[in-house]
């Protein structure tokens, strides 16, 4: 059997950096944990994005060894001195966010023609544009929000869009169209609160969404895993706020105890069925493949929303996504294996197509 060289990508540019590499520990020890099946190559982005082979996945050392992705017959990562050159069978990326979970990266390895784990770039793209995701979620029959979009460098008619806040009813989120962890989101509750929450949006992001609330609403969760019909939803869980007014990036990762997690979510299983209905359904109208999880608003009212969808979600051990799937009875290092197994079909099916007449 063939010992598989995995590329195991985590860091980046983006907001979600430590999240990253929290999640890529995760990932390379599990699989280094099957040395009969893999031999893992961390490598990490920086901030500024550099690449490094590291020997241990982690944040940044002194020790850490230059490389770069080539396009070479024989090799895709080369030191810049061209005294390493390796050739990875397939790459993993866990990068969350910007450059990472939105199309960028895998326009690169598409280049480099070598297997990856995860959505192609169509869907990356697609489900990290909060607006496009709701687009496509609504024409295929999934329950959305209103809301309204604001672009940087646009001028936009602020008392129209308090106006039209207040018909909708506070509170609003203002959010950064294309990021994730709740980064630079506000919960806002009146009008003079809004200017400010977009002016803090747009500094994270080109476009900003506001979106009509769902107040203390509960967050639902569907993870998903496999390729075309034959993908699987997990069971639901709930994030429940323990210390905030919404789940932001405080709250998820900063304060201890901010937020639980409940696996399964206590939610009536028609309910649960139905979501899961249309996660899938959201899954397979993006073109996705391998992995995601989709996040439902739930109201007191028993009626739900599409929120988003996340394909590239937190992948250590406490994350939502392996939880979701272990409670549903799912082995977490077998759905690492059938990961990379749907990397190398993905690659082997375009592969087969005619480039040429």
């Amino acid at each position: 059997m063939q010992i598989l060289k995995i590329a195991v990508l985590y860091g980046g540019k983006s907001t979600e950096h430590e999240v990253s590499v929290h999640s890529a520990q995760t990932v390379c020890r599990l699989l280094a944990s099957q040395p009969d099946k893999y031999t893992v190559l961390p490598v990490f982005i920086s901030r500024s994005g550099e690449w490094f082979l590291q020997k241990k996945c982690g944040e940044q050392t002194p020790q850490d060894t230059p490389l770069t992705p080539a396009i070479l017959p024989d090799y895709n990562l080369i030191s810049p001195d061209g005294s390493l050159k390796l050739k990875a069978d397939a790459f993993f990326p866990v990068l969350h966010g910007t450059n990472g979970e939105d199309g960028v990266m895998q326009g690169l390895l598409e280049s480099l023609n070598t297997p990856y784990v995860g959505c192609g770039v169509l869907a990356s793209a697609m489900g990290m544009d909060k607006e496009i995701s709701k687009l496509v979620a609504a024409q295929h029959g999934v329950p959305v929000l209103p809301y309204r979009k604001i672009q940087r460098g646009e001028k936009y008619d602020a008392a129209s869009l308090e106006s039209w806040a207040a018909s909708q009813g506070y509170p609003v989120f203002v959010k950064p169209m294309s990021l994730g962890s709740s980064v630079g989101v506000t919960k806002v509750k009146n009008a003079q609160g809004l200017v400010p929450a977009i002016d803090k949006a747009l500094a994270f992001d080109e476009f900003v969404l506001v979106e009509k609330g769902v107040d203390n609403a509960r967050e639902i969760f569907c993870a998903l895993y496999g390729q075309g019909g034959k993908a699987a939803a997990s069971s639901c869980g709930e994030l429940k706020m323990l210390s905030h007014e919404f789940f932001d990036y405080e709250s998820k990762y900063l304060v201890q105890g901010g937020c639980e997690t409940r696996v399964p979510a206590d939610i009536p299983q028609s309910m649960q069925q139905s979501m899961q209905k249309d996660a899938l359904a959201v899954f397979g109208a993006l073109r996705a493949s391998g992995l995601a999880r989709v996040d439902f608003l739930l109201g007191k009212d028993g009626k739900y929303y599409f929120s988003e969808i996340n394909t590239l979600p937190g992948m250590s051990e406490t994350s939502l996504f392996p939880q979701l799937f272990e409670a549903s009875g799912y082995n977490y290092t077998s759905i690492l294996d059938g990961l990379v197994q749907i990397a190398l079909r993905v690659h082997q099916e375009k592969g087969s197509l005619l480039l040429n007449r």
